[in-house]
């Protein structure tokens, strides 16, 4: 069990790694992109069967910070790739990109960077349950509003695909646990390291079905990324001591709204744009991991007990 914490702790190591090998070799895993939603559907299932009815209490008992979090999530990075993509002058493709990344919900490696900036992990696991059962509704929304003038948005189609990919997966976890909850606590230690052992190859997948792009890619690109996965930790963080949040709770909703299901983007982008505009989405799977990880650690050196 030691050895799968220190495996999940160096997580963005990892995803380092696998998207260079990934990006010398294309051709070892770009013929897997069939694989992505398959596996983003296991990540989703694998949450479902984490969660117990004590989760879904604490929405209903203590709401507010949760709904701050979620708010912020899908006010904050929507408009923020929106502006972004506009003051940078990106295309059409690359702009759908970065709203898809932006409207998408947090991911679930953000309540492993939360856990290692010793967060408040239930309040990450309860805004990632929230925003991911909401994103099945407003991911598309956001998208057509943001990006209808500017390119053809198949609003019903995404809701269709968010379903199945996330709804029906994350449903059938729940089920999973309420049935076989016995067998799942046996092999809970397992659950995060199989999650991310799923989100490696998902980003792997992404990285090498766009080797070629990203070798050409201008610098203009990835500074959008950055900057947007800047203002999403940093817009989160402040607008949550703001909103009177807590010191833990304000760098928990902050990993949140910063740290986005860039997979889910992804399989978006391929699905209704193109292969450009995944880039944002691939880009951001490996950037936002490296960053949520550099700020665990810089928090968990500090006083997180805090509660002010």
């Amino acid at each position: 069990m030691t050895r799968l914490v220190l495996f999940n702790r160096l997580f963005p190591l990892w995803a380092i790694l696998m998207s260079v090998l990934a990006f010398l070799a294309p051709e070892l895993l770009s013929s897997w992109q069939s694989m992505i939603v398959p596996l983003l559907a296991a990540v989703m299932f694998l949450m479902g069967v984490t969660l117990t009815e004590d989760d879904f209490k604490r929405i209903v008992l203590f709401p507010r910070p949760i709904l701050i979090g979620v708010l912020l999530q899908f006010l904050v990075m929507p408009l923020a790739a929106f502006l972004l993509s506009l003051l940078l002058q990106l295309g059409p493709e690359l702009t759908a990109g970065m709203v898809l990344v932006g409207s998408c919900a947090g991911g679930t490696a953000s309540n492993v960077i939360c856990y290692l900036a010793r967060g408040d992990v239930a309040l990450s696991i309860s805004m990632t349950l929230t925003s991911t059962l909401l994103g099945v509704i407003a991911t598309p929304l956001l998208c057509t509003l943001y990006l209808a003038t500017t390119v053809a948005v198949d609003t019903f189609g995404m809701l269709g695909d968010i379903t199945q990919i996330v709804l029906i997966p994350v449903s059938l976890g729940i089920a999973a646990n309420r049935l076989f909850g016995s067998t799942v606590r046996r092999l809970e230690f397992l659950l995060p390291t199989l999650s991310i052992l799923a989100i490696l190859l998902v980003i792997s997948i992404i990285v090498a079905l766009n080797a070629g792009r990203l070798a050409e890619i201008g610098l203009i690109t990835v500074v959008a990324v950055v900057l947007h996965n800047t203002v999403g930790l940093s817009g989160g963080y402040s607008l949550a001591r703001l909103c009177g949040c807590n010191l833990q709770q304000s760098k928990t909703i902050a990993i949140e709204v910063g740290m986005q299901n860039s997979g889910l983007g992804v399989a978006l982008a391929l699905d209704f744009f193109s292969a450009t505009a995944a880039l944002p989405g691939a880009l951001f799977s490996i950037w936002h991991n490296v960053s949520g990880s550099l700020l665990a650690s810089c928090w968990s050196t500090a006083d997180t007990k805090t509660n002010i």
